[in-house]
């Protein structure tokens, strides 16, 4: 492992909750100086609360390009020549549903937020990153590798930050940039009540008939989420993974966490495509 020596700025998005929350206090705590990416003021006074004066709250809103300029003009007044040495793209929603009834406007939000979002802050930041010959550590999903049903949006964006990882990954090599993916199975986080929220308002405005047609499938599949929310991982395992990313002399490319992640690497993409949809409708309490 390296040290974080003296001036090692990282920024991370989506830092108001959850992952990100967590890996700025961890951060922050390991001697890194944090600039922790928030949408509210609100989020910002708790967050700097909760830190040193490390910790820096920077307002900034992944899906708008004048926020994203004014936070890496801010970041680059901070950190000088320094540059910066990461970039955790943690922010990120889950809008579930059927593929069937999903607005259109709702794919490409989900879009927005978890793929070009993370595009558009690491384009933003590459000039920073570039100097301190930094890394980058994008957040994916056990969904970036298996679609589960009526989470079909969430997962098609956690494939495509796979693809875009990859390529990062191999194109900024020539600079020593490292690119690392991070792949957690279902992780305690207040994404999933977030989810909730968002269906329960698109289903309040779709006819009748969806109902009909995919109400009890969506019971089933709702109690099949509830149970591995449940047992969800602790958020420390995926902050263990971002650090190692972070301050390891050789970052690993991906770092998937937690055993059903593993188990999808090594056994289920072995299996015939029609054993697989098996064990998915079964898992999921899908006809």
């Amino acid at each position: 492992m390296t040290s974080p020596s003296d001036l090692r700025y990282v920024l991370i998005t989506g830092a108001s909750s959850g992952i990100g929350h967590a890996c700025a206090l961890e951060l922050e705590r390991r001697g890194f100086h944090v600039f922790a990416g928030v949408r509210s003021e609100e989020a910002a006074e708790a967050i700097r609360a909760a830190g040193s004066p490390r910790l820096v709250a920077v307002r900034l809103d992944v899906t708008d390009e004048a926020s994203i300029t004014a936070a890496a003009a801010e970041i680059e007044t901070a950190t000088r020549d320094a540059g910066l040495w990461g970039l955790v793209n943690n922010a990120g929603m889950v809008i579930p549903g059927p593929l069937e009834v999903l607005p259109l406007k709702l794919l490409r939000d989900q879009f927005e937020v978890n793929v070009l979002g993370q595009v558009a802050v690491t384009q933003a930041m590459l000039r920073l990153i570039r100097r301190a010959q930094g890394r980058i550590v994008n957040m994916g999903s056990i969904s970036g590798l298996v679609a589960a049903p009526f989470l079909g949006p969430y997962a098609a964006s956690k494939h495509a930050l796979e693809a875009i990882t990859d390529a990062l990954r191999v194109e900024l090599a020539p600079w020593g940039i490292g690119v690392s993916i991070v792949e957690p199975q279902s992780i305690q986080t207040p994404i999933w009540h977030k989810a909730r929220a968002t269906v329960h308002a698109m289903f309040q405005q779709m006819p009748a008939q969806v109902e009909e047609l995919y109400g009890k499938f969506l019971r089933a599949a709702r109690q099949s989420v509830d149970r591995f929310e449940a047992h969800g991982l602790p958020v420390t395992r995926v902050v263990k993974a971002v650090v190692h990313a972070l301050t390891a002399k050789h970052p690993r490319p991906r770092y998937p966490v937690g055993l059903q992640t593993h188990a999808v690497y090594r056994l289920w993409r072995l299996l015939p495509t029609g054993l697989r949809d098996g064990i998915m409708r079964r898992e999921m309490g899908l006809p």
